[in-house]
């Protein structure tokens, strides 16, 4: 097995020679995203944190209650074909290659079945949820044949909502039994669950010992930091397993990594990786810093976008349950946008779009460590380093 990582701001022509690049874990509007994450990232923003915590003691004060993110989720504004045109794009114009785009949302596959009416080949795939002990895990499923998808993505929604010793294994037995599925566990060192470092490292040995043979590869993350996609890195090299590039695109920013290949279709690109072969390249916007980057996809989710038809504005988007009540869109229930704390947070947080604030942002966002150092190998301890410095390709290979 043989996985090797180019970093294009230091390799301009690592693209060169390779027939496609390959896009692989972005969401659509028809994943549901949990917004447990704003106050999360919210507190780590200089001066923003600030207002978001003004605005939360005022919504308590006045409510007599914490605002509670959990009874809420949000929709990602990109409709299917605007999501698979934005990868697109940036392969075809950017990279000169052809574009292989595999649209993953939460346990749905509602993206790649209406994309199947487009000529080219369109994969239809997942990002599918698995309960394991006490926490949880995402898997990239791509390219599920179309006669059985349906029925495959039904057994494996059985497995999440009524997890049994054996399904998982069972589930992840009939992917790996369809030639030209590609299962790829995501984002495997973030602790989504908030069980704490160690427990989760704990699971994640006991799911690769317990149905690692069965999945076919680890993946880089476009929205993690370098840190840890560096412990993915070492995993890799100290299991022997091939490493694969995902996004995780949820705003308007295309996919900070994507794959390079000689495939014609995706289930070339599938049997490829799958027999150990990938080559995974991380593009200049990841190099942004990633809480500047998190906070503009917050943009994107919190903005009105006259271009989509019937989800123009943002509260179209953004779902939450009424106690005991049905979920229903922040549309049906506020007028003139909401009350004036959450047309103030949203205000503030639209500031984010501007370049002026952006660039004054940047500085102070900056974490050196999410960069590598030239010549840096999957052993090497990350190290800080500046924006200046060159970074090099690392060929993966597994320990002897």
């Amino acid at each position: 097995m043989r996985s090797a990582v180019h970093f294009l701001w230091q390799e301009p022509g690592a693209a060169t020679g390779f027939r496609a690049g390959v896009s692989l874990h972005s969401h659509t509007m028809h994943s549901h995203e949990g917004l447990g994450f704003i106050p999360r990232y919210a507190k780590r923003v200089p001066l923003f944190s600030w207002e978001f915590g003004r605005l939360m003691r005022r919504y308590q004060a006045f409510h007599g209650q914490p605002l509670d993110f959990s009874a809420a989720y949000w929709t990602p504004p990109l409709p299917a074909r605007e999501a698979f045109e934005v990868e697109r794009k940036q392969i075809e114009d950017g990279l000169g290659l052809r574009a292989m785009v595999s649209l993953t949302d939460h346990d749905n596959i509602t993206a790649g079945t209406q994309l199947q009416v487009l000529e080219r080949e369109i994969p239809i795939s997942l990002e599918w949820t698995i309960p394991f002990g006490e926490t949880f895990f995402h898997l990239g499923v791509h390219n599920l044949p179309l006669p059985a998808a349906r029925d495959l993505v039904a057994a494996l929604a059985g497995c999440t909502l009524h997890p049994e010793a054996g399904m998982l294994r069972d589930r992840l037995g009939d992917l790996d039994a369809e030639s030209g599925v590609l299962t790829v566990l995501n984002h495997a060192m973030w602790d989504q669950a908030g069980i704490g470092p160690a427990r989760h490292r704990m699971a994640l040995r006991n799911l690769l010992e317990s149905v690692g043979d069965r999945i076919h590869a680890l993946e880089l993350n476009g929205v993690r930091p370098w840190e840890e996609n560096s412990m993915v890195l070492d995993l890799a090299r100290d299991l022997g397993r091939t490493l694969i590039s995902g996004g995780d695109r949820h705003g308007r920013e295309p996919n900070a990594l994507v794959n390079l290949t000689d495939a014609v279709t995706f289930t070339e690109f599938a049997e490829e990786v799958r027999s150990g072969s990938s080559h995974v390249l991380f593009l200049p916007q990841y190099r942004e810093p990633l809480r500047l980057r998190i906070l503009q996809m917050v943009c994107d989710a919190l903005s009105d976008c006259p271009d989509l038809v019937g989800r123009e504005k943002w509260t179209d988007r953004v779902v939450y349950a009424p106690r005991d009540g049905e979920f229903v869109p922040l549309s049906s229930v506020w007028n003139g946008g909401g009350p004036a704390a959450a047309r103030w947070f949203v205000r503030g947080v639209g500031m984010v779009g501007s370049r002026q604030v952006q660039r004054a942002l940047r500085p102070l966002l900056i974490e050196n460590h999410e960069f590598p150092r030239n010549g840096w190998s999957p052993s090497a301890t990350s190290e800080p380093v500046s924006d200046a410095a060159p970074c090099q390709s690392a060929s993966i290979s597994p320990a002897p």
